[in-house]
């Protein structure tokens, strides 16, 4: 019995193809790499979604699916295969490794001129070949769009075209419908089934438009605002945004996304000339002004107020006469991809927009735009290694910390630049349109500055024992929420401030933990010292709040507020978890340590070895002793304490005779290498300390001669990484290694034999795992991983390393890589493969490697959350329009 729809496929297809793994999911079809088991070659099996083969029929889709078996052309993904398997129908096309244009797009938001037309003028190509052998596309878009080895290739030819034929009128009938809203044509938005060349043209219009500006031509929160503006919006001009645009670019794309089809161009030929036709002119351009829409589209499409325009996914938008409802309070619990979470609970990692339509947030030591009318988050240009964000009042760009600056970048691609140096991390942009920020070698100073830049005008000096944040400016700009921490003797619970930016005093309002922010409704939304989300009155010009505060939450870590209302929290443990250790095998098989045994080992830089005999782990736990080391004995033997200094302790690293353990600790001064033996007699001794700073990890030779350490490195500082090699029979200073300006070096691990490093670098704009010649590192090297990785360890038999792939390899989360390996030299990698999928509750640092291998090769030690199973351990939660409670409760 085949319960699910991947296991009936998988029943039905035996023989013919081997489902490898899910690749994606889409509004019409989910898709699968395949092995062709007749052909031996990999495909992309996409099955369409059983509710619509329902609606469609096999029949018909088949038959009209057969026309497109034909499309021979180099920018058309050919079509090899289509049937029907226990009722489901699918088709098979070969499988194109690399990205989407979509992905291309989300990743440098605009593409230059020249990139833009050859990419649109290849794909005008491929429609006008499907156009004049009667096929219309009906879904161009990015995602359609693939890039293989630079060259656009578009897929799902003909598709969107069987799948209308063959639901006609029960398609519309239930709500299921083809296209995407963005790149809709106007007769496609407004039902008509019957669309012609004109409105693949359109869409393609739509393409080449959001590849030069960096976003599609109409946009809005909802379809249905998209589609209105895709109806009755007027014309848009891609130089008055870009204007480096040159006029007769902007002229194609305004003649291609004209409302009446017989407007357009008559083919996606003349498109395609016209964009290489510096004479091209077609109504009135940018610098004469926007030509004025259709009049004749406009009474047509008031004619259609009936009119109903049906999305896939089954819902249904009336786009004429429907009066808005009122707003609904929504929750919406993670509302992020599984890969995409931010990296933590607290209130650095996290930033609503004004107008609550999407959130900046840091995620694997970046920054990302979640804008929710999206289906994913897109990675800010410019943010990487970037934290506690702040979007400006507008919504168009974000302010951040990096390095000891605060920097802006633009939300829409453009350059960042830097606002503030010698800053401290905690920027927060008023809607007075200034970026408040603590500046001085203390961070004692806090100053403001225009967003767009100027001078800085200093607001105050801390008393000793405060530190003050800016957290909120109310709407005068005259007043601003303060959260004043206090240390020292003098320390007690947060307070919460209202401060005159003119003069400096301030009234207190409360305690709490320090969260406070300004409601659009009057009121003051705080967290209390025990976490509970609170609200009160507050009253400005007396500089308190009236009558008592009323709890709505409890529990919470973090939050934001939008001034529409919308809530953004946080809850669960911030800082630190149980974690279970536990041996998976190379097929993915996870088996406990010691069954009901966990630890905690605290946020910072946690770290766990297996020795060099696979009998002992070393590894980092906090107690009520404190953070040390301590070695555990397998299979079930005790836990013992290792370190008992009152400094911090982390990243135990086996001696490779399994000796002694060494550990990187702050005792004495900045982080040094330290060791002790393992059974725990003698004292800890230094091992390396490094003048020119912190000594933060360290991989051994396998003779013990030699390390190579990581030096430099603090949390948000990017290119502050580097690696040095430590001999200790020759050097009383570590020698420079990999300490390439800029960008990062971490995670070394040296070969077996001794001969190779392998190590983590951002060098090519995301981390990849690289590996060179030791010591001699500058003779050559080779890229190992492809998609982003971290986290690399070697086989006992030198033969491969083993990675964990930051990509969604396999499913939607990330996955234990092997890559073999021809030693050499020259050192080259013969093959990667995926082992197994990792579920999201396993945790692998950023910089410092934590997982291990068994001296067989056989078995990997890992870590898990332990209390996976808890629904409200770590949650994300988006509420819209929740100040309607507040008004509802608070009057």
């Amino acid at each position: 019995m085949h319960d699910t729809p991947v296991e009936r496929l998988k029943a039905a297809l035996e023989g013919r193809y081997r489902i490898e793994r899910e690749l994606g999911e889409g509004g019409m079809a989910t898709v699968y790499l395949a092995q062709d088991l007749k052909h031996n070659r990999r495909v992309a099996l996409k099955v369409l979604k059983p509710e619509l083969s329902a609606v469609v029929g096999a029949e018909r889709f088949l038959t009209e699916i057969e026309t497109t078996a034909n499309l021979q052309h180099p920018h058309i993904l050919p079509l090899f295969d289509s049937g029907e398997a226990d009722g489901l129908l699918f088709y098979v096309m070969p499988y194109v490794p690399g990205e989407t244009l979509r992905e291309k797009l989300e990743r440098e938001k605009q593409l230059s001129i020249e990139d833009g037309l050859r990419i649109g003028t290849a794909v005008a190509g491929a429609l006008d070949y499907a156009h004049r052998h009667g096929v219309v596309h009906r879904d161009i878009k990015p995602a359609n769009i693939l890039m293989h080895d630079g060259q656009p290739v578009v897929s799902d030819f003909g598709i969107a075209l069987a799948v209308g034929a063959g639901g006609g009128a029960r398609l519309t009938e239930t709500g299921l419908s083809v296209g995407t809203p963005y790149y809709m044509s106007p007769e496609q938005a407004t039902g008509d089934q019957q669309v012609g060349p004109a409105s693949d043209i359109y869409s393609l219009g739509c393409v080449v438009y959001e590849m030069l500006v960096g976003e599609p031509p109409y946009l809005g929160n909802t379809a249905q605002a998209v589609l209105g503006k895709i109806i009755q919006g007027e014309p848009v001009s891609a130089t008055s945004t870009r204007k480096s645009v040159p006029e007769h670019v902007d002229a194609a794309i305004r003649k291609s996304l004209e409302k009446l089809p017989a407007d357009r161009f008559t083919s996606a030929q003349e498109f395609s000339r016209a964009l290489g036709d510096a004479s091209f002119r077609h109504g009135v351009g940018a610098r004469g002004g926007t030509a004025g829409v259709s009049q004749r589209w406009k009474r047509a499409a008031v004619g259609l107020g009936a009119a109903t325009v049906v999305l896939a996914g089954g819902l249904t938008w009336s786009l004429f006469g429907r009066a808005e409802a009122a707003p609904r309070v929504e929750r919406y619990a993670s509302p992020f991809l599984e890969d995409q979470e931010p990296d933590n609970l607290n209130r650095n990692h996290f930033s609503l927009s004004p107008d609550g339509s999407f959130m900046v947030y840091r995620s694997s030591s970046a920054l990302w735009v979640r804008r929710w009318s999206d289906l994913e988050a897109t990675q800010i240009r410019g943010g990487a290694g970037g934290w506690t964000p702040s979007i400006a009042p507008d919504g168009s760009a974000v302010a951040f910390w990096i390095a000891g600056e605060i920097r802006v970048a633009s939300l829409d691609g453009g350059p960042v630049r830097t606002l503030v140096s010698d800053a401290g991390p905690w920027p927060r942009w008023g809607q007075d349109g200034f970026v408040y920020a603590r500046v001085g070698a203390g961070g004692n100073v806090t100053v403001r500055t225009p967003g767009t830049g100027g001078a800085l005008d200093t607001l105050w000096t801390e008393p000793d024992g405060e530190d003050r944040y800016v957290y909120d400016v109310l709407p005068r700009g005259d007043q601003a929420l303060v959260a004043v921490v206090y240390s020292g003797e003098g320390a007690r619970d947060p307070e919460i401030r209202l401060v005159d930016l003119g003069t400096g005093e301030s009234s207190v309002l409360t305690t709490g933990n320090g969260f406070a922010r300004w409601a659009a409704t009057g009121h003051l939304v705080f967290l209390a010292a025990d976490s509970t989300l609170m609200i009160g009155r507050l009253d400005p010009k007396r500089g308190e709040l009236t009558g008592s505060p009323v709890a709505f939450a409890e529990g919470l870590v973090a939050f934001d507020l939008a001034d529409d209302g919308t809530l953004f929290y946080t809850s669960g443990n911030p800082s630190s978890s149980e974690f279970e250790l536990v041996w998976v095998t190379r097929t993915g098989g996870v088996t406990p340590v010691q069954p009901g045994w966990t630890f905690d080992p605290d946020i910072d830089n946690r770290g766990w070895a297996l020795s060099p005999d696979g009998t002992k782990i070393a590894l980092k736990a906090r107690t009520d002793l404190g953070n040390d080391i301590w070695i555990k004995e397998l299979p079930e033997g005790p836990m013992t304490r290792l370190t008992f200094d009152e400094a911090d302790d982390r990243m135990p690293r086996w001696h490779p005779d399994g000796s002694a353990v060494t550990f990187f600790s702050g005792r004495g001064g900045p982080y040094a290498m330290w060791s002790r033996r393992a059974d725990g007699t003698g004292e800890a001794t230094v091992v390396y300390r490094d003048p020119r700073g912190s000594v933060f990890d360290a991989a051994w030779a396998p003779d013990g001669a030699s390390i190579v350490a990581r030096i430099g490195g603090i949390t948000g500082v990017a290119g502050a990484r580097d690696l040095y090699s430590v001999r200790f029979a020759e050097d009383s200073l570590a020698q420079p290694l990999l300490t390439n300006e800029g960008y990062d070096e971490s995670g070394p691990a040296i070969s077996p034999d001794g001969r190779w490093l392998a190590y983590v670098s951002d060098q090519t704009g995301r981390r990849e795992v690289f590996i060179r010649p030791y010591p001699d590192v500058n003779s050559s090297q080779v890229q190992v991983s492809d998609g982003g990785a971290r986290n690399v360890v070697w086989d006992p038999d030198g033969q491969s390393v083993y990675y964990i792939n930051d990509g969604p390899t396999l499913g939607e989360g990330r996955s234990l890589m092997v890559a073999e390996l021809r030693p050499g030299p020259p050192m080259a990698v013969l093959r990667r493969r995926a082992l197994f999928d990792i579920p999201n509750a396993f945790y692998f640092a950023n910089f410092t490697t934590s997982f291990d291998i068994s001296p067989d090769g056989e078995r990997f030690l890992m870590a898990r959350a332990a209390s996976q199973d808890t629904p409200d351990r770590r949650r994300f939660v988006l509420v819209k329009n929740w100040i309607r409670e507040v008004e509802e409760r608070i009057r």
